[in-house]
Parts: C-alpha cells; sequence; structure tokens
C-alpha cells in the first residue's frame, strides 16, 4: 500500500501544501495559500505606524493560516486516506526571523507589543540592519574572525545576528522581552510539534554556527556590543539537529486543526532552496541548482571547503549529507520584471495585452524574443534589490546603459533579463575561478515554468545545458522528501535523503541548451558587464550609494 508525505513550503508572498506519493515522488494535492498582510514594508497592519526604508516584515498569524488551510485542501484534492500520511516537511524563505517568548508566542501576537514594529517577523528581504553588518564585519575582519572567510568575506544585512543586533539597538525592550530569537521554519515545526529544534541548514548560512566549531565565542559578541556577550546561551537555546532529522511529532491539537492524524514524523525545518536540491536530483558534487524567482539562490555542491570571495556561505551537510554546499544568490531576479511591469509599460502595450488575452509578461517576452542578442545597444546592472552575490552589498542600485529616444520598453526587458543571466555567470566564475568546480546546471521556481526565453539566455550566457525542475513545486517536493525520511523506512519513508532523491525527484526529459552564435555575442556582452560591475561595485566610484544616502536623507526631512 502506498504511504505519502507532505510538504509546506514557505515563500514570501504566500504559502503551499503538497500532498507527494512517497514510492514515486508523483503531486497528487496542492494547494496555495496567499498571506493575507502580504508582505509588510509600509505600515504596521490595523495601524498608523510607518515603517522606515529598507523594512520587510510579515504577521506569523499568515504562516498558521497556512497550515489550516493549505494543508486540509491539498489532502482533499489528493483523495488519499490521512492514515496513510506518514511524514511532513517545512522549508521557509529564510533568513526569517523573529523574536519568541517562553510560551512560543512572536511578541506582534501579543497586545502589548504588537505596535513595535521590531516585535514583528522580519522577512528575508529586511535590510534595514545594514549598519550592524557593516559594523560586524568591520569588526570580524579587525579581530581576524575565521569564521569570516567561509561566508566570502561579508556577513549580509538579511543574516540573524544583524537583524537580532539591530533589535537591541533600536528596541531594546524586545531584546529583553525575547526568550528566543528564532527562524521562521524553526517556529513552525515548533507549533506543529511542541519542542524547540533548530535545523543546522539555517543556523549554519544565516546565524554564523559551524558543525564543527559551534557559533563564534562570547568575546566576538562582546566585541559587537557588551549586551550581546551572552547572545548564545540566552537567546539562541535549543538543539540544532541536521536536516532529514526528526523535530517531533504532530500534536493532537495542531492534528485537529490541519486535518490530520496526531503522531505524524515532523522533520527539522530548512531552507527553500537548500531543501529542492535533493529534489532535481542535485546529490553530487559539481551540480548547481538555481531556485529562481522574485530573487534567485544557488546550491551548488563540493566535496571539499572552499574560500569563495561573496559567496552566501559552506556549510557541512548543509543540502545533502556527506558534501559541502555552498550558497549564493541574487537579490533581486522575478522582482525586477515584475518593476518594470508595474512602472515602465505604456498604455498601449497593456491594451494589447488585455485586447489578445495574455499576460503583459508574455507579450513582452513575445516581442523582446524577435531581438538579437545585443541588438538593443541596451546593457544593464541587475541590482535593483543591491547585490546578495558576489559583492555582499544592499546599497547598490540598478543601472541601464545605452537608452535612446527610440527605446523600446521590451528592448528594456530583454536587457533585464540579460543582466540577471550576467549576474549569474559572474557567480558561476568565482566559483570554479576559487577552485569549486561548476559542471551542470539545473533550474526550478517559477520562472522557469514561465519565460522560456529567459532560459534561453541564461544558457546562452552561461554556455551551459540547463536541466528543469519537472515538479512546479520544487521546493515543497524537497521538503516532502524529507519527511519521508524523518518517517523513516520502517514507516515507509526512506533512511537517506539520496535514496529518497532516487525514487522521488522530478527532472524534465528536455533541457536547455546553449547556442553558439548567442554564446559569442554574449561574451562580448558579458566583458562589458564585468567592466560596470567592477567599476560600481567594488569601490572605484561609489555614486549609487551617495545617491541612495541622498535620497534617503530627504525622504526623511519630508
Amino acid at each position: 500500500m502506498s504511504k505519502y508525505t507532505i510538504g509546506i513550503d514557505y515563500g514570501t508572498q504566500s504559502g503551499r501544501a503538497v500532498v507527494i506519493d512517497v514510492n514515486t515522488g508523483e503531486q497528487l494535492g496542492e494547494a496555495v495559500t496567499a498571506y493575507p498582510d502580504g508582505v509588510i514594508d509600509e505600515k504596521l497592519p490595523n495601524s498608523d505606524i510607518k515603517l522606515e526604508h529598507d523594512w520587510a516584515l510579515e504577521n506569523p498569524d499568515d504562516y498558521l493560516y497556512v497550515l489550516e488551510t493549505a494543508v486540509p485542501k491539498a489532502v482533499e484534492i489528493s483523495g488519499v486516506d490521512v492514515s496513510d500520511i506518514i511524514g511532513i516537511g517545512i522549508d521557509f524563505t529564510s533568513c526569517t526571523m523573529m523574536p519568541v517568548n517562553k510560551e512560543g508566542k512572536v511578541l506582534c501576537q501579543l497586545n502589548q507589543y504588537k505596535e513595535n514594529p521590531h516585535a514583528w517577523v522580519k522577512l528575508w528581504k529586511h535590510h534595514a540592519a545594514q549598519d550592524e553588518a557593516d559594523r560586524l564585519n568591520a569588526i570580524a575582519r579587525e579581530r581576524n574572525e575565521e569564521f569570516l572567510s567561509r561566508y566570502g568575506g561579508k556577513i549580509s544585512s538579511e543574516w540573524l545576528i544583524p537583524k537580532i543586533w539591530q533589535i537591541l539597538n533600536e528596541a531594546p525592550e524586545i531584546y529583553e522581552a525575547a526568550e528566543y530569537f528564532m527562524e521562521a521554519t524553526d517556529w513552525i515545526t515548533m507549533q506543529l510539534t511542541g519542542n524547540l529544534v533548530r535545523n543546522s541548514c539555517t543556523a549554519g548560512y544565516k546565524a554564523i554556527w559551524n558543525k564543527q566549531k559551534g557559533f563564534p565565542d562570547k568575546e566576538f559578541f562582546k566585541a559587537l556590543d557588551q549586551r550581546l556577550e551572552n547572545l548564545v546561551d540566552d537567546k539562541l537555546t535549543g538543539p540544532i539537529e541536521p536536516i532529514g532529522s526528526k523535530a517531533g511529532e504532530l500534536t493532537e491539537a495542531m492534528a485537529e486543526k490541519m486535518g490530520l492524524r496526531s503522531g505524524i514524523a515532523v522533520s527539522v525545518g530548512n531552507v527553500d532552496a537548500h531543501v529542492a536540491a535533493p529534489a532535481v536530483k542535485v546529490v553530487k558534487p559539481g551540480k548547481m541548482l538555481m531556485i529562481m524567482g522574485t530573487s534567485t539562490c544557488d546550491i551548488l555542491l563540493g566535496d571539499k571547503e572552499k574560500i569563495v570571495d561573496g559567496m552566501c556561505g559552506v556549510v557541512e551537510d548543509g543540502a545533502v549529507a556527506g558534501y559541502f554546499a555552498y550558497e549564493a544568490g541574487q537579490s533581486a531576479v522575478g522582482d525586477i520584471f515584475e518593476w518594470f511591469v508595474n512602472n515602465c509599460i505604456p498604455e498601449s502595450y497593456m491594451q494589447e495585452a488585455e485586447e489578445r488575452n495574455i499576460n503583459i509578461h508574455n507579450l513582452l517576452e513575445e516581442k523582446a524574443n524577435k531581438l538579437k542578442p545585443g541588438e538593443s545597444g541596451l546593457l544593464a546592472l541587475d541590482w535593483w534589490n543591491g547585490n546578495r552575490s558576489t559583492l555582499v552589498d544592499t546599497n547598490l542600485t540598478g543601472m541601464f546603459l545605452g537608452m535612446t529616444l527610440l527605446t523600446k520598453p521590451e528592448e528594456m526587458y530583454r536587457a533585464l533579463i540579460e543582466a540577471t543571466a550576467f549576474g549569474k555567470r559572474m557567480i558561476i566564475e568565482t566559483f570554479r575561478e576559487a577552485g569549486v568546480p561548476v559542471k551542470e546546471l539545473y533550474a526550478c521556481g517559477g520562472l522557469p515554468e514561465k519565460n522560456r526565453m529567459l532560459m534561453q539566455i541564461y544558457s546562452d550566457v552561461t554556455n551551459m545545458e540547463i536541466k528543469i525542475s519537472a515538479s512546479k513545486q520544487t521546493p515543497a517536493l524537497g521538503s516532502a522528501m524529507f519527511g519521508a525520511v524523518a518517517a523513516g523506512k520502517c514507516n515507509g519513508g526512506y533512511d537517506s535523503i539520496i535514496e529518497a532523491s532516487e525514487h522521488m525527484a522530478k527532472v524534465k526529459d528536455e533541457s536547455y541548451v546553449p547556442i553558439e552564435e548567442n554564446v559569442q555575442i554574449y561574451n562580448k556582452l558579458f566583458a562589458e558587464y564585468k567592466r560596470l560591475y567592477q567599476y560600481f561595485g567594488t569601490g572605484e566610484n561609489n555614486v549609487m550609494k551617495r545617491l541612495k544616502k541622498l535620497s534617503q536623507s530627504l525622504t526623511r526631512e519630508g
């Protein structure tokens, strides 16, 4: 008799649940729930309290709403018997963190704190802790902290410690009230099981934890701020378990809310990007997975630990046990295309799309696909939300070069796609130069499903074949696979993620192959992109930062 697992993938705007056949990897049911409050970046919900620049919050109640709506619906659609569901896996976009009290409540869920922005969930793209990140990096360099090299030389403002430090600096009462600072994925598993279990993936990539050495020592945190000396012992307590481990079992209370039976195995939490790797058979060194959506995260497996400039991190067992998993990425990809559509499209294009009953992105793709590489004369830098890799700088901004009075929207649209592809090639070349091979490329996420032109451009720019996930919900499939591992073979699951990948992973038969004449042109364009990348990104001309600082100062005055 078949057994099934549930994978729950929490993204930036919504959460989705899938029901997966453990023997075949077939998706039998799927449901998506949009977060009622979405991304909170202007003012707090039901409040007049405005947020400052670079803030991005979310409501933890929205995450619980996903469990209570998406899971029952996915199970109903699947038609499976709940008694045959053996495991649950969770993944989250990260670093998404929150201050939690000893009862497991996020502080914004309590009346006395709900009007303090620092009591809410800080989403991954909350960049308002950049000052703290800059100071942390400077102190780490002064002290020659060895951990810094494992993160490409810089800790990002997106990560846990800068965000905690921002809370301490700007809302010390929230810092004191928090019993724990937690990743959202660990908080959700705690809601499901009643157990506080931290996962090694987010701890390793986002919290400066190392499997061999643990967290940095107290002296480092004291050097940051005397009030942080005992941060680890006071606020980061709880066991850190490897991915694939069992966090606990589904409680009766949560089982009733989700329409499931109690006692189902729940895997420790994971990151949406990392959990996706085994779901597309990325389980061996030299394979890189691009998870392509609003932003892009890259996961690359290696058999040795190398130091790579600007990488987001390298963690032992970070995605697949037995290998080092390297992370890199781009802070905005799909978000850039969405910005362009929302702000730069003339009415005539919108009318044409409406008359033809097609999406505006499809219209732009159709028009842009008629252009040859280089035909528009445009070149862009893809830093609309800063640069994650390899510069690790959220204060960088986007740029178009080559605009004329004849420039058309589809030319700009294509140039933006090409810019993100050039950014990907920079990441790949940086890994190769550091001695970490990139031999195969895989892609999953919303963009590979929606835009064939984009994927062909990526293949041409990187001069690599790109294989595509056959699952529309790859992270959720990966989470379901880890749920099967948490259940174990004795319960109808698997004893390792590699074994689960052999049976459950999904990759399409078709792939994208480089077109040689396009490769030659893109090599020339990439050379120009690389010059601009260095000129604006490495300090030779900090005009982007000066302009951003001026804008922020005038906005505050206004």
